[in-house]
This record gives C-alpha cells, sequence and structure tokens, in this order.
C-alpha cells in the first residue's frame, strides 16, 4: 500500500510540475503563480506574415447593395508566452492600431472603400479618441492536443472603444520551427463596446450587432 501510494504521489506531483492538471474529459490549467521555475518560451507577433479580419454582415438596403464588411487590421502587434511542450503556464498580449482598420471587400470599388474608410474612422472606431484595440489575456485553457496542434481557449479582457470587456476566443496552435501559428475566431456584440453601426453620413457602415473576427497569426520566437 505504501509503495503504490508513494507512486501516486510522485505522478500527481508530476502533473502539477508541469502546470497541468485534469479536469472531466478535458485538460485544465493550474494557477501559473503555483507554478514555480518554469521558463517560458516568448514569442512575438509578426504582422507581415498574419492576418487579422472582422466580418461584418450587412443590414437592410445598403447605398453600396447591401455589400458585407471584410476589415482587415493593417497594424498590429503583441507577444505570446507559453510553457513549452505543455502550453501552460501561458499568456496573450495584443494591440491593434484602430486607425489601420481597413476596407477590403471584393465587392467595392476603391472609391466606395475610400468612403468607408472614412466612416470607420470618423464615425464607427474614432481612432483620434481610442487609438488602439487591445486584449490581455487572463487564463489559457488547454482542452486537447493532437497531430502536433493544441487545442486552447483564452479568457481575457478586450478594450475597444474606450470599453473594456472579458471574452473567450478558441484557438488552435501549431508550431514550426521558431515560428508559433495560432488560428482561430470569436464574435463579439459590437452594442457591447458601443460601436455605432452608422445611419449617417452615407450609411455605408450598417451591419449587425454581431460582429466576427477571424485570425491567422504567426509568432516568431524571441
Amino acid at each position: 500500500m505504501k509503495a503504490a501510494a508513494a507512486v501516486i504521489s510522485i505522478f500527481v506531483f508530476s502533473l502539477v510540475a508541469f502546470g497541468i492538471w485534469i479536469k472531466g474529459p478535458f485538460v485544465d490549467v493550474v494557477d501559473p503563480n503555483a507554478v514555480s521555475n518554469i521558463q517560458l518560451a516568448r514569442y512575438r507577433l509578426d504582422a507581415s506574415k498574419s492576418t487579422f479580419m472582422v466580418h461584418a454582415n450587412r443590414t437592410g438596403p445598403l447605398w453600396f447593395k447591401g455589400h458585407s464588411h471584410r476589415i482587415a487590421a493593417r497594424d498590429f502587434s503583441g507577444e505570446v508566452s507559453l510553457t513549452p511542450n505543455v502550453i501552460n503556464p501561458a499568456s496573450l498580449q495584443m494591440t491593434v492600431q484602430a486607425a489601420s482598420l481597413e476596407e477590403t471587400g471584393a465587392d467595392f470599388t476603391q472609391e466606395q472603400k475610400n468612403i468607408i474608410n472614412k466612416e470607420l474612422k470618423e464615425i464607427v472606431l474614432e481612432p483620434e479618441k481610442f487609438p488602439e484595440i487591445t486584449f490581455q489575456s487572463t487564463r489559457v485553457d488547454l482542452r486537447g492536443a493532437q497531430n502536433s496542434k493544441w487545442e486552447i481557449e483564452i479568457y481575457g479582457n478586450l478594450s475597444l472603444h474606450g470599453v473594456t470587456k472579458q471574452i473567450k476566443i478558441p484557438a488552435t496552435v501549431s508550431f514550426e520551427g521558431n515560428n508559433l501559428r495560432a488560428v482561430g475566431e470569436f464574435d463579439i456584440d459590437r452594442d457591447d463596446f458601443g460601436v455605432k453601426a452608422t445611419s449617417a453620413f452615407h450609411g455605408t457602415i450598417r451591419v449587425k450587432n454581431n460582429i466576427n473576427f477571424v485570425f491567422d497569426i504567426v509568432a516568431e520566437l524571441t
């Protein structure tokens, strides 16, 4: 009995040392503050190799024939920290320059895109008042791993248009050489952040409340 207890104790200690514990059918995380002497790997986001898109589907008849918007963030930065081989403890910090968001939808002419981008800046995002969109994780849950890909859920605070709310971001993480890749999508309700779907000016940014964010992020080991 003593030998069996010793084996169980060693097994439990090993799980804690690697920053994970078993909860139901999933793999969850322990409080990072409870894990000491862990060497984190840090990755810096590379905007030139990444995409971060906002999909805003139209509502009602619009001046531009009811096309949905495909808006790209051109200027963003951030850092990912994680524990090699087991992911947790982990964190994500990301900053998007609000003024860098621009319409890319193929259904619009360049003239129409210029008008939409003007509304984005002057009425919708107001980057002079709120220059940055930020996300800071507060918790990362590891939900499974298969074929060298890690399924995770990132919980944290999204600050947009002067409002901060907690959201959840599901993502699939993989590694290739010194690069980390995270792919996923998440939704927000624009009303929660006071983001207008304007009927003013030309009325071109008039969309549904649900806004979909799609990302394919590449980060390089520092």
